[in-house]
């Protein structure tokens, strides 16, 4: 019979991030003019301070501002990130990270388009070098500071470094004591990632919870780390409300298939997908095969893993591989009453798919048991030359009078 594995690959959601778009207009302010000058002129100051993004923030913004001597340095540096002349706008901020005469603010604000820059040209380990001179020089107001740290964790965690990347998060919440739902979510993923489970659930509901349209991934990354952290009960019941609420969403029908198979209720799982399936809505291969694997892993439902197999070999949505070849001629000989001849058959496609000879013993033992000698000889003579574990069995047949 078919190997019933129902344990469902780990669900991996990426998390979508706008890194970039840092705001310099108060640079750009500073270094045209000073608020002396400005003042001269009778006129107001050149901007006015920018929308507080963390009115929270435990950090006390540094009253610094940047050196005027560095004024054509940090205009032409910032001139060129606007234009998106990358390398040059990393050859100013190198000049100005290594003069001896700027400040705690002008060098962080180079280090900070200095990692947008990196960014842009796709090299993200100097982009985190950077990132983390923003926060060592401290120079920045808040936004651009908790912005450059929330880069930071993310640039980490996209590269695998999850403990550091949760640790810069971590710092991050605690110091803007944000609840943004898109920043949230991410924590959640790095602690989904370190197989945290139980600690990723309370979090990732408060991204849903805070959002007000939360993203498809969120909830399946929800679905994952309760069936993950043995809460599979909850898991089901979030399926159910997602799928309840969507009932044309063929999505949160596939997951809510997806949650009952890992729950072993079978039954359930075949039902959502024979409704998906009899209302045409499997359209791709991968819908297919968690189609069929569910029927074959149920009983008594060999009919519908053969109408679903030749659908989709019908329509080309399935490959004709090795895997689709093995669950057609199961399906046909086990079904009542056995279609042994089509069974055959299928076998016969899928042996020489397969990488041992296993399968093709098995054609053997179907053919002598049907009577048909000479081709289960053949059958059992190209076991032993791909390879089988019961050599005995295979020569057996062979020697058969």
């Amino acid at each position: 019979m078919i190997f019933r594995n129902h344990k469902q690959a780990v669900l991996s959601v990426l998390i979508a991030t706008a890194i970039g778009g840092v705001v310099v207009t108060d640079a750009v302010a500073q270094t045209r003019t000073t608020d002396r000058s400005a003042d001269r002129r009778g006129g107001k100051k050149d901007q006015a301070k920018a929308e507080a993004l963390y009115p929270q923030a435990t950090r006390a913004e540094p009253d610094i501002k940047a050196s005027p001597k560095l004024g054509k340095q940090l205009q032409k540096m910032i001139d060129s990130y606007n234009d998106q002349k990358f390398p040059e706008t990393l050859a100013a901020a190198n000049e100005i990270l290594g003069n001896s005469a700027a400040n705690a603010y002008d060098k962080s604000l180079a280090a900070q388009l200095a990692s947008q820059a990196a960014y842009n040209t796709d090299d993200n380990a100097a982009a985190k070098k950077y990132l983390l001179q923003v926060l060592e020089f401290n120079g920045l107001d808040n936004n651009g500071h908790f912005q450059s740290m929330l880069m930071l964790g993310q640039l980490q965690i996209q590269d695998d470094q999850l403990a550091e990347g949760l640790a810069t998060l971590d710092k991050y919440f605690a110091e803007t004591k944000s609840t943004k739902p898109e920043e949230l979510i991410i924590k959640g993923q790095a602690l989904y990632q370190l197989e945290r489970y139980q600690e990723a659930v309370p979090v990732i509901q408060q991204a849903i919870a805070g959002a007000t349209e939360p993203k498809d991934n969120w909830n399946q990354l929800l679905m994952a780390a309760l069936s993950e952290s043995g809460q599979t009960g909850e898991a089901v019941k979030q399926a159910e409300a997602l799928a309840a609420k969507n009932p044309a969403d063929k999505k949160a029908q596939m997951n809510l298939a997806s949650m009952y198979l890992q729950a072993d209720q079978m039954d359930k799982a075949g039902a959502v997908m024979d409704k998906l399936f009899k209302g045409g809505q499997l359209t791709e291969e991968r819908e297919y095969k968690q189609a069929y694997s569910i029927y074959a892993n149920s009983d008594k439902k060999e009919a519908e893993v053969i109408a679903v197999i030749n659908d989709g070999l019908q329509k080309g949505i399935l490959k004709p591989d090795y895997q689709v070849y093995l669950a057609q001629a199961q399906a046909y000989y086990y079904s009542e009453p056995p279609q042994v001849e089509k069974a055959i058959e299928a076998w016969q496609k899928a042996a020489p798919l397969s990488k041992d000879g296993e399968t093709y013993l098995n054609l053997a033992r179907v053919l002598h048991s049907e009577g048909r000698i000479p081709e289960a000889k053949t059958a059992a003579q190209q076991a032993l030359a791909k390879g089988v574990k019961n050599q005995a069995d295979a020569k057996k047949i062979i020697n058969l009078k």
